[in-house]
C-alpha cells in the first residue's frame, strides 16, 4: 500500500507536537526556569492534561504574555494580552503538508484594538518591518526562484493569491520498513491484555467540538453528534451489555449519571447507551467542562482532559489500568435530536442492497410500491388528485447519495448559516423544537424478525449505520400547501415549495401534513430577546449579526420555516446570467449543504437541462415533463407510495459485504 493507501512522500503537518518537549517546558515552567513564555493563540491550561501544572508555572516566570483573542483559561492568568487579529483580519502563510504552501489573506479590517501576533513578535524583536512586507520578502527569497517560472515577483504573488496554493515539487522520502512488524504487533497484543483486565477508557474528540477550542460557537453546540445525536453535552457512552447489567436503561432524553474514576481522578457524567459499543469500554468527549469560553460554552459538559493519562511521558487518551465505573442513580436528560435507533425494516425509508446483488441487478434492495387500479398494479405516480405543474424554465432538484454520506453534519451547519437559523438551545431541544432545516437520520439495524415490532425498535448489538438526510423534499404534489388556509406555502414555476412568511398566520398544519416532518415553527422571536442571547449570538448582538446572510429574512415567532433550496442563490445566480444576457450554466448555483459536503453525497441542479449533472446522475428521460421519470435504478423517493413526488432523490444504500454477514 505504500504510495497508495499510505504515502510518505508528502507529509501532513497539522499536529506536529512534541510530548517530551512539552513536559520539559512544563517542568521548567513550574520551577521557575523560564524567564519569559509566550501564549500563542493556545490554551493549554484547559486542553493539556497538565494544565494545573501550567497555571501554577506561569505566575513563576518573569513574563507572561498570550496573544489569545479572549480571556480563556490560560490568558486570563498571564501578565499581558497582546490580542492577535482573527484569521480573517490578517495576512498569513501555510504549510499544511510538504511541498504546499498556502496564503491567508484579510477579509474584513480589524474590528477591534488588536494587531497581529507577527507584527508583535517583529516589533518585540526589534525590527521596524511590518508583517505584510516580511511575509513577501520571505517568498520572494525561498519559493518565488523555485517556481516563479520566468514571470515578476508581482506576477507570482498575484497568481499564488489567485490560486491560494503554491505547489513545489520535492524528493520522496525514501523509506524502508524496520523491523519484524508481525513481532511487534504481537508485543503490543500482550502488553495491551496485560494491562486491560478490566475497563477500558477511550477520550475522544467529536466532530463538532473537537478540542474544545471553538467551543463558544452555539453552531457546533447545537449540531448533533453524528452517531449518538446529542446535543449541548458531553457523556459517558457504554455498550448495551453494561447498561442491562447495571441497570440502565434510557427512554427518550431520559438517563441516569455515573461516577468514573481513573487512577484516582473521579467525574459525575451522565450515561448515553450506545449500540455497537464494545463490551467493557467507554467512550468520554474532549472539549467541554469549558470554565472561560464565554457565555455559550461555560459550565456545558465535563472535562475529560482531567482523565488523560501522562505518567509514561506522553498524553495517552486510551486508559487501560485503574478505569472504575458505578452507576450514581442520580436522573439527568441529554437533549437529542433523535431517539429512536432504528428504521424498524421499513423499506420505504432506507433501501439498501449487497454488493453481490447489485452487480446482477442494478435495482437491488429496491422498494417498488403499487396500486391496484381498474384490474391492475400501476405505479402511484400514474395517479394524482393534482393537475401537475408545467416548469418551462428550470426545474430543481437534489439527488442524495446514501452510499457517501457519512454523517458529518457539515451540511446542518452550512444550512443553519447560510439561512440565518435559530439556535434555541438544550431545553428547547428537549421540547422537541430545534430548528435546522436540514437534519442526518442516523438508523442501526436490528437483529429482529419483520413481524418483531418491539424487538425491531431495539439496536443490534453491532448494527450496521445508515445516514440519511432530511429536508423539505419540495414536493410536486405538497401536502403542506393543501392545507394552508392562508397560502403561505405555494408552488413556485421552478418546482420550489416556498414560504410567504409576512402571510403565515402559524396555523401549523402544514407540519402536520408533511409526511417527512422537515418543517419548524418560531415558538419565540428568536431574535433580539434576551431569554436566547446566550445561545443564538448571531441574532441577538450588533457584532453577532454581522454573521447574519443580508439576503435571507430572519424569521419572527409564530412563522413556520422550512428549507428554501437556498432560493437566494438560485436568484442571485439568475440575476447574473441575465446580467451577461446567457443562460445558467450548469454549477454556477448550488445549495449550501452540497458546497459543504465533504463527500459530495449531494448533487444539485436543473432537472430540466439534460446536461446537468443532476439530470445525469438520475438519468432523467424526459427533462421536459412536469414529474420526472428517471432511469437510474438507484434513485427512489422516500415515502414513494403517497406519491407526493418530491423533487429529492435518494440513492439505495450498496453495502460491499456477502449476504450471511452479520
Amino acid at each position: 500500500n505504500n504510495g497508495a493507501t499510505v504515502d510518505f512522500s508528502t507529509p501532513v503537518y497539522f499536529r506536529r507536537g512534541n510530548d517530551a518537549r512539552m513536559n520539559q517546558f512544563i517542568n521548567e515552567l513550574k520551577g521557575g526556569q523560564v524567564g519569559a513564555v509566550i501564549f500563542y493563540n493556545c490554551n493549554p491550561v484547559y486542553d493539556h492534561v497538565r494544565g494545573a501544572e501550567i497555571a501554577e508555572g506561569i505566575a513563576k516566570a518573569k513574563v507572561s504574555i498570550a496573544t489569545n483573542g479572549t480571556l480563556d483559561e490560560t490568558s486570563s492568568l498571564v501578565q499581558i494580552v497582546a490580542p492577535d487579529h482573527h484569521f480573517l483580519e490578517s495576512w498569513n502563510d501555510y504549510q499544511p503538508k510538504q511541498g504546499h504552501f498556502s496564503l491567508a489573506q484579510p477579509t474584513i479590517s480589524p474590528l477591534f484594538n488588536t494587531r497581529q501576533a507577527q507584527d508583535s513578535f517583529l516589533t518585540w524583536g526589534g525590527s521596524t518591518s511590518n508583517y505584510y512586507d516580511f511575509l513577501q520578502a520571505n517568498w520572494n527569497s525561498t519559493l518565488y526562484p523555485v517556481v516563479g517560472n520566468g514571470a515578476s515577483f508581482q506576477e507570482f504573488w498575484d497568481r499564488s493569491l489567485f490560486n491560494g496554493v503554491v505547489s513545489v515539487e520535492t524528493a520522496a522520502s525514501a523509506l524502508a520498513p524496520i523491523g519484524d512488524a508481525a513481532a511487534a504487533a504481537t508485543e503490543v497484543a500482550k502488553s495491551y491484555k496485560a494491562d486491560n483486565a478490566g475497563a477500558e477508557l477511550i477520550i475522544y474528540s467529536k466532530v463538532g467540538i473537537g478540542n474544545g477550542t471553538f467551543a463558544n460557537n452555539p453552531w457546533l453546540q447545537e449540531m448533533p453528534d453524528p452517531i449518538t445525536k446529542a446535543t449541548w453535552d458531553n457523556y459517558l457512552t457504554v455498550s448495551q451489555k453494561w447498561a442491562s447489567e447495571n441497570g440502565v436503561t434510557m427512554i427518550e432524553e431520559n438517563t441516569k449519571k455515573a461516577q468514573i474514576s481513573v487512577n484516582g481522578k473521579t467525574l459525575i457524567v451522565p450515561i448515553l447507551v450506545q449500540p455497537g459499543q464494545a463490551e467493557g469500554t467507554f467512550g468520554l468527549a474532549l472539549g467541554y467542562g469549558r470554565t472561560k469560553a464565554g457565555r455559550v460554552a461555560d459550565g456545558v459538559g465535563v472535562n475529560a482532559y482531567d482523565l488523560a493519562d501522562a505518567s509514561k511521558g506522553f498524553v495517552n487518551f486510551d486508559i487501560t489500568t485503574g478505569v472504575e465505573v458505578a452507576v450514581t442513580g442520580d436522573s439527568y436528560k441529554i437533549a437529542r435530536t433523535q431517539t429512536h435507533q432504528t428504521f424498524m425494516a421499513r423499506e420505504n425509508v432506507i433501501q439498501e442492497a449487497v454488493l453481490a446483488d447489485y452487480k446482477q441487478d442494478a435495482s437491488a434492495g429496491r422498494y417498488k410500491p403499487e396500486i391496484y387500479k381498474d384490474g391492475e398494479f400501476i405505479k402511484p405516480s400514474k395517479i394524482s388528485l393534482w393537475s401537475g405543474h408545467k416548469y418551462s424554465q428550470h426545474h430543481w432538484g437534489l439527488a442524495i447519495d446514501m452510499n457517501s454520506c457519512i454523517g458529518c453534519g457539515a451540511c446542518t451547519v452550512a444550512c443553519q448559516v447560510e439561512n440565518n437559523v435559530a439556535v434555541v438551545g438544550k431545553q428547547e431541544v428537549l421540547n422537541r423544537r430545534e430548528m435546522a432545516w436540514i437534519r442526518i437520520d442516523r438508523y442501526y439495524s436490528s437483529d429482529a424478525s419483520a413481524d418483531d415490532l418491539s424487538g425491531l425498535e431495539v439496536a443490534a448489538e453491532n448494527p450496521e449505520v445508515t445516514f440519511q438526510p432530511m429536508m423539505c423534499q419540495q414536493c410536486n404534489n405538497a401536502p403542506c400547501e393543501t392545507v394552508c388556509p392562508v397560502a403561505a406555502t405555494t408552488h413556485s414555476s421552478e418546482g420550489l415549495n416556498q414560504m410567504t412568511y409576512n402571510r403565515c398566520i402559524g396555523t401549523r398544519y402544514c407540519a402536520n401534513n408533511c409526511p417527512y416532518k422537515v418543517r419548524r415553527f418560531n415558538w419565540f422571536k428568536y431574535h433580539d430577546n434576551t431569554q436566547f442571547a446566550g445561545v443564538n449570538i448571531a441574532q441577538n448582538d450588533d457584532m453577532g449579526k454581522m454573521v447574519l446572510n443580508p439576503d435571507v429574512t430572519v424569521r419572527v415567532r409564530g412563522v413556520m420555516e422550512k428549507c428554501s433550496m437556498c432560493v437566494q442563490r438560485i436568484q442571485a445566480g439568475k440575476l447574473t446570467a441575465k446580467r451577461e444576457k446567457r443562460k445558467l450554466e450548469d454549477g454556477e448555483v448550488n445549495v449550501a449543504c452540497a458546497v459543504a459536503c465533504p463527500t459530495d453525497a449531494l448533487v444539485f441542479g436543473d432537472m430540466n437541462d439534460p446536461n446537468s449533472r443532476v439530470s445525469k446522475l438520475l438519468k432523467i428521460e424526459e427533462t421536459d415533463s412536469a414529474i420526472k421519470e428517471v432511469g437510474e435504478e438507484r434513485a427512489y423517493h422516500v415515502l414513494e407510495e403517497i406519491n407526493v413526488s418530491p423533487n429529492v432523490w435518494y440513492f439505495t444504500k450498496i453495502r460491499n459485504k456477502e449476504k450471511n454477514e452479520a
